[in-house]
């Protein structure tokens, strides 16, 4: 019989008022200060004029599966007036709502229309809207009467950005661009009030020109998507209640074109079935630096309310370690605040190209008090700043200099140590696993370096100077594991899977007695029966309402094999607010998103409000692991109330182009950084012992248009460098207990289907212990319903070819899926063997989540690449 958890009462818990007090304590520390004259924060709790599309329709976080379901969302508006804030421009934000719903509802309206001409039925209009998410563009103008009924000096414009899974941005007025109608308020605001700040409600990258071209603007802020309290986080910030201390994960160029991706971005050249990875390893800041492309704002940059001194005391080796000690002092008189020291290196590239630098470390000060300082030890392994030689299929140390760049961002910083390495030397063999059938790609070249500017070379001269002993550098090399053999059959009564739990059985005599069929089903999700529109939006669990899937029910009955609930995320759980449990056990979710049932009333009525915490991005903004850590842990005690074995979560692909409509879900464009907050983010969610998260997406998931058939051409550099090493830091930091592949192909290869990644390069060179799940439907065929058709170059992934690859569990499970993998095992494409594998890997974890064991997973594992201490 079925557990269902979830309160029975409507009443706000005890919980929700604690988690959301933990969310709102974080906001300055996620909030970026683009822009201040000294505006902010504002010395007094005066009349506010408050306008912009998110004054009301605030965004607490993009769409798609990366929502959820909360009690109550504060918009800015609230916020302020919570705080103290009187609100004055009444009329205006009434005028502006009736804009925006008229918008919505046109909206809701050709979704439907379009379903219905498409011969689907009308409830296809929410896959629609979900794959197509609206960018709101509404807005009201502002008039000389709104100004004088306002009687405030100071003017606040919300500008809001909504985006979400299936559907890129676009390079246009309204999304990337401000609106012909927001530059037009904007410029009015600069010429009537006295005070013009502009608070940036985003999940990803923006054109700002406008923003530091109009006049009167005093203050920009990042304040990002801060879940459901991002109204009072904004309301805390203009007050000065919370200091902004957080730093650009993305470099924001000067021109959308800036970007080297952008002439073949998703749609942008009109061919969504093949993108080229021209550009290489030289993703954001990377290109920008090395190519001498001037952004707006730079990667790592941010302001604060007050201002700091960093001095590099000293720089030392440890070993085959660098160590870096910062002294951070707060200069400043009136208010505290935290800085992120950032360090950056330079490799010598004197036969591998490589760019000007890299982010190789990185630490977050306390609160400093005015006046007040704080000494940082960071300590950067050597071999962590091994580049990828495709030639030799290994990682190494190039023989040269490394010059060690400590600062407060990528483009303000000091040599502070020079290394050198007298030879060159090899810190892992591998072997070549990204061959692209269609040939290389063209990738850019670099210019030649330029040559040190007088500072710089001054900075080298004084530098401390560092010999690192090429003999502490010990090659390792990849040991890639054969197929194990198949069991041999035991004859016997059924070993329940209790008994393995309680060690009275082994795994293999358990796994050994299931028919071939019992082994199929373990390979596919539990909608094995049932799919249908709400599958498809991932909601196919049915005995935890909303959840996205769960593992197979077909072992219950002889076996007693529990089953395992997945739940969406990032930026939260999400699960259906409302339920009706059932006289006959079975549930019927009520809101949200749910699976099928009938709509009887009767029954025991349950409460799922969660809490919505900030975006992957605005997390990551505050360089903190240990705040990140702390969401985590956040999240994993709301799975331990309601039940989710797994979240579907983080999401941590690599920000390659702004226009990616998911960017919001992801951290960075950064693999560093992106992979240490997942790590972090990770550690706080496993603290509760056996439930885990489910990093996502492997592999290259940069794209949302045509996201299920579209071939991302890249050089095996570029993936080992940028696009699977977040993936690398965060398995060995942190060992998730799942990973999910994407949907796109990556060389030719479905990413669900991909052995060499799932299996030799995720689980034999990085010692992944985990399951691997695809993404929803990966092996579906969607096109009528995507819209696109004929217009397919390349095909759907295959269930039989995502058991070869070592992909654990196809979700959410399709009676198809189910007689593809039987048939492939008749005709030899698969063997027995290949399900016993995966049959181990999925109860392996299955026998360490909550349900069998109460164990940790994982232990925390100190950084491989970078740690540090504070004094």
């Amino acid at each position: 019989m079925t557990r269902f958890l979830a309160p029975t009462s409507p009443e706000i818990t005890p919980r929700e008022t604690a988690n959301q007090a933990r969310v709102r304590a974080i906001a300055g520390d996620c909030m970026v200060l683009l822009e201040n004259d000294g505006t902010l924060p504002l010395k007094e709790k005066g009349n506010i004029a408050l306008y912009g599309n998110g004054a009301r329709a605030t965004v607490k976080g993009g769409t798609g599966s990366g929502d959820v379901y909360v009690r109550e969302t504060v918009n800015v508006e609230e916020g302020l007036r919570r705080e103290g804030f009187a609100v004055t421009t009444g009329p205006w934000l009434d005028r502006q709502d009736r804009a925006a719903r008229e918008e919505q509802e046109a909206y809701e309206k050709a979704a439907i229309d379009a379903a219905v001409a498409a011969g689907q039925p009308p409830e296809a209009a929410r896959m629609m809207m979900t794959l197509n998410p609206l960018t709101p563009k509404a807005l009201a103008d502002i008039t000389e009467e709104d100004v004088k009924t306002s009687a405030a000096e100071t003017a606040v414009f919300v500008l809001s950005r909504n985006s979400g899974e299936g559907k890129d941005r676009a390079d246009e007025p309204g999304d990337y661009a401000l609106s012909e109608a927001e530059v037009r308020n904007l410029t009015f605001l600069g010429a009537h009030y006295a005070h013009v700040i502009v608070l940036l409600n985003v999940g990803g990258v923006i054109d700002t020109k406008p923003l530091r071209r109009i006049p009167g603007i005093s203050a920009v802020v990042l304040i990002g998507q801060m879940g459901n309290i991002t109204g009072l986080a904004a309301a805390d910030l203009l007050s000065g209640k919370a200091q902004p201390s957080g730093k650009l994960t993305d470099t924001w160029a000067e021109n959308y074109s800036d970007y080297p991706s952008s002439p073949t971005f998703s749609h942008n050249d009109g061919d969504l079935s093949d993108e080229p990875y021209t550009e290489g390893i030289y993703v954001g800041y990377r290109y920008f630096d090395t190519f001498g492309v001037k952004p707006a704002y730079e990667f790592g940059f941010g302001r604060s309310y007050t201002s700091f001194g960093l001095e590099t005391e000293s720089a030392a080796l440890d070993g085959a370690e660098i160590l870096l000690r910062v002294r951070v002092q707060n200069t400043g008189e009136e208010y505290a605040g935290r800085e992120v020291v950032q360090v950056y290196v330079s490799a010598p590239g004197k036969d591998l190209p490589v760019p000007r630098q890299e982010l190789r470390a990185f630490a977050k000060t306390r609160l400093l008090q005015p006046g007040e300082a704080e000494t940082l030890t960071l300590r950067i392994q050597a071999a962590s700043l091994a580049s990828f030689c495709p030639a030799c299929s290994a990682w190494m140390l190039e023989k040269g200099d490394y010059l060690f760049r400590v600062g407060s961002s990528s483009r303000n910083t000091r040599i502070a140590a020079v290394l050198h390495l007298a030879e060159s030397a090899v810190t892992q063999r591998v072997k070549s696993l990204f061959r692209d059938p269609d040939g290389p790609v063209q990738e850019i070249e670099a210019p030649a370096a330029a040559p040190a500017t007088p500072q710089e070379a001054a900075e080298i001269a004084a530098a401390p100077k560092l010999a690192l002993d090429p003999a502490l550098i010990v090659a390792s090399e990849a040991k890639y594991a054969d197929l194990p053999a198949e069991l041999p059959k035991k004859a016997g009564a059924v070993i329940p899977f209790d008994d393995v739990a309680a060690g009275k059985a082994s795994l293999e005599d358990f796994i050994a007695q299931l028919t071939d069929g019992e082994l199929a089903y373990l390979m596919v999700g539990n909608s094995v029966d049932n799919v249908g529109f709400n599958s498809v939006l991932g909601a196919a669990a049915k005995t935890l309402p909303g959840a996205a899937g769960e593992t197979t029910d077909k072992l219950a009955a002889k076996y007693g094999l529990k089953q395992m609930e997945l739940c969406d995320g990032p930026a939260g759980l999400r699960l259906t607010p409302e339920y009706i449990e059932k006289p006959d056990g079975t549930a019927v979710g009520l809101g949200g998103m749910t699976y099928g049932g009938d709509r009887n009333t009767e029954g025991i009525h349950h409460y799922q409000y969660l809490t919505a915490i900030p975006i992957a991005l605005t997390l990551a903004a505050s360089w903190d692991l240990d705040l990140i850590a702390s969401m985590g842990d956040l999240v994993g005690s709301e799975m331990e109330e309601f039940g989710a074995t797994l979240w579907l979560a983080p999401g941590m692909n690599i920000h390659r182009n702004p226009l990616c409509g998911r960017n919001f879900e992801y951290y960075s464009e950064d693999p560093l950084l992106a992979g240490k907050c997942a790590a972090a983010d990770t550690q706080g969610v496993q603290s509760h012992p056996g439930y885990g998260t489910t990093v996502k997406h492997f592999l290259a998931n940069n794209q949302e248009d045509n996201r299920m058939f579209t071939n991302s051409h890249i050089s095996e550099r570029a993936i080992r460098e940028i696009y699977a090493r977040n993936f690398q830091i965060v398995v060995e930091e942190a060992q998730p207990m799942s990973l999910m592949t994407s949907y796109n192909l990556v060389n030719g290869i479905h990413s669900a289907n991909n052995g060499d990644s799932v299996t030799r390069l995720l689980r034999d060179e990085w010692g992944f212990r985990g399951m691997v799940m695809t993404d929803w439907l990966t092996t579906s065929d969607l096109s009528a319903m995507l819209s696109v058709g004929a217009t397919l170059k390349y095909g759907k992934s295959d269930a039989a070819l995502c058991v070869l690859a070592q992909n654990d569990l196809v979700e959410p499970g399709e009676k198809a899926d189910f007689d593809r993998i039987l048939e492939a095992l008749s005709e030899g494409v698969i063997t027995r063997a290949h399900l016993e594998r995966n049959a181990r890997n999925t109860l392996t974890l299955m026998l360490r989540c909550h349900l069998y064991s109460d164990q940790p997973y994982n232990t925390v594992v100190p950084g491989k690449c970078i740690t540090f201490t504070r004094e």
